[in-house]
């Protein structure tokens, strides 16, 4: 059946597609504020009077004063800022930091660093929709408790949660709160007075802005030090030049912000249509998201007996872009901590793909992923084939006819040994080896974990090859099944593939 190729965009949690007035408002800087806005002449001043004009849009966005907001390079600079500032100011005499474990990777990893420097970190328990128990959070602060941290919004499930009444908890008991609110801004109202919080993260490139800024909330008399040390940048508490281009993007996107909320409910109906419909043609479908108090376009999903990888690299074969869940942690072998803490088993983990919608998803988009995902399920949208770690038996690997392609990246090849008589080639830059890779042998791509060669194998499809098959579960699970092998064979005969023509053209 012939069908228009549609490009569909369902992971704007990971990152959006930048605004064109923030384009061109980018662009604007580049080309007319290239002053330094540390010095004292006309062109520097221009730039600092953009600066200024930056922070105070951002502030009012999030209703701060103008004083309360520093530029960073990012949210998870913001949030090491934060939680080591925050736990420098009171060790040793108050050590303690209660959070969720459905942080975002940032924040989950500095508490764990913190750790090592003496901190006590502690989770409050989650419902299998995410949401934390108020009650048992105030249980579980204490006089040794300098810290709160409970992000607004998660990014894997959407689950909102009731900051307002933890911060009223922890003022209780003169305790501190941080939030992570990157996800929710543009998709909530975000206000941080009414939070009542101390504390705040914002990234741009979430909002519809550029990558490699974010903005750090702190409210008036509170703590901080400088995570990075060196200058008198933002009142003396983010050393280096300030990147004002990215800035000023910052400020457009958050121009943009209430038009964003507006769009919200016409957002949260395109989502509960999609829901709907895949619980027709998939009805033992499990929804991890909660039905209330959830980021209205985000659904995180598990299809039993449905590989994510597999489905990741079908869909985006299909030009549909979705995820399985935080962006930050794609290259990581283990299972998301968020649906752990949520209760989720491993497998389970591995079936469940999070979709992520923006103002720009129509009921078309929507319709068109439905229905690419009914033709897989009835098994009309299976053009790769699958080996098993098993499967990859000696035979099958020495077998003249077998063309074992490895798209792991170089750090992957750190770690485990490739298989032998493999062919190693750049996953981001697989378009630049299709020349080369033979035509008339049975591909079989390998990675890692199995996602990155699932992709692969239906890109291959793509460019027309007949006969490609990829490594479930990637070298990790062909070595826990396979160990003998691994040890006989494993980093023998490996070639490392040339870019072929396209490079030159």
């Amino acid at each position: 059946m012939f069908r228009f190729r549609r490009e569909v965009y369902l992971d704007n949690n990971a990152t959006t597609k930048v605004d064109k007035k923030v384009v061109k408002a980018v662009d604007y800087v580049l080309r007319n504020c290239y002053g330094n806005p540390s010095s004292l002449y006309k062109d520097a001043r221009n730039s600092a009077e953009k600066l200024e004009e930056s922070r105070l849009k951002v502030a009012e966005t999030i209703n701060a004063d103008p004083h309360e907001i520093f530029f960073t390079g990012s949210a998870s600079e913001a949030n090491n800022a934060i939680l080591k500032s925050v736990s420098g100011h009171f060790y040793p005499a108050r050590k303690k930091i209660v959070s969720t474990p459905i942080e975002h990777a940032s924040v989950m990893n500095t508490l764990e660093f913190l750790k090592t420097q003496g901190m006590q970190v502690e989770y409050i328990h989650v419902d299998s929709r995410g949401r934390i128990l108020p009650d048992k959070l105030e249980d579980m602060i204490d006089d040794n408790t300098c810290l709160v941290c409970c992000m607004l919004a998660n990014n894997e499930i959407g689950t909102v949660q009731d900051i307002q009444r933890v911060s009223r908890l922890a003022r209780k008991h003169d305790v501190l709160v941080m939030s992570d609110c990157v996800q929710a801004l543009g998709k909530v109202h975000v206000d941080v007075k009414d939070l009542g919080i101390d504390y705040a993260s914002f990234s741009a490139h979430k909002i519809h802005g550029p990558k490699g800024v974010g903005a750090l909330f702190v409210k008036h008399g509170r703590p901080f030090t400088p995570l990075i040390h060196g200058g008198h940048q933002e009142q003396g508490l983010r050393a280096g030049t300030e990147s004002l281009h990215n800035i000023a993007g910052l400020a457009t996107a958050c121009s943009n912000i209430e038009e964003m909320l507006s769009q919200s409910q016409r957002v949260l109906q395109l989502k509960n249509l999609f829901v709907e419909e895949l619980g027709k043609i998939k009805t033992d479908m499990v929804v991890n998201s909660p039905e209330e108090a959830c980021l209205p376009n985000t659904v995180n999903i598990t299809l039993p007996r449905v590989n994510n990888a597999v489905l990741m690299a079908m869909l985006d074969y299909n030009g549909i872009s979705v995820s399985a869940g935080s962006a930050c942690n794609t290259q990581d072998d283990k299972p998301s901590h968020v649906l752990k803490a949520i209760g989720l088993s491993d497998q389970a983990t591995r079936e469940t793909i999070r979709f992520s919608l923006s103002t720009d998803t129509s009921e078309q988009d929507i319709k068109y992923v439905v229905k690419i995902l009914e033709e897989y399920f009835e098994g009309n949208q299976v053009p790769v084939s699958i080996i098993t770690p098993r499967q990859l038996d000696e035979d099958l690997l020495f077998n003249d006819d077998t063309y074992i392609l490895d798209v792991r990246f170089w750090y992957d090849r750190e770690i485990l040994k490739g298989l032998p008589n493999s062919h190693e080639a750049s996953f981001v830059s697989i378009k630049k080896y299709v020349d080369v890779i033979p035509r008339d042998k049975n591909i079989l791509v390998v990675c890692q974990m199995g996602y990155g060669a699932a992709v692969i194998a239906y890109y291959l499809v793509s460019e027309h090859f007949k006969n490609v098959s990829f490594l479930l579960s990637g070298m990790v699970g062909w070595k826990l099944s396979n160990g003998e092998l691994y040890r006989k064979y494993a980093g023998k005969n490996i070639e490392k593939l040339r870019p072929g023509s396209l490079l030159q053209s």
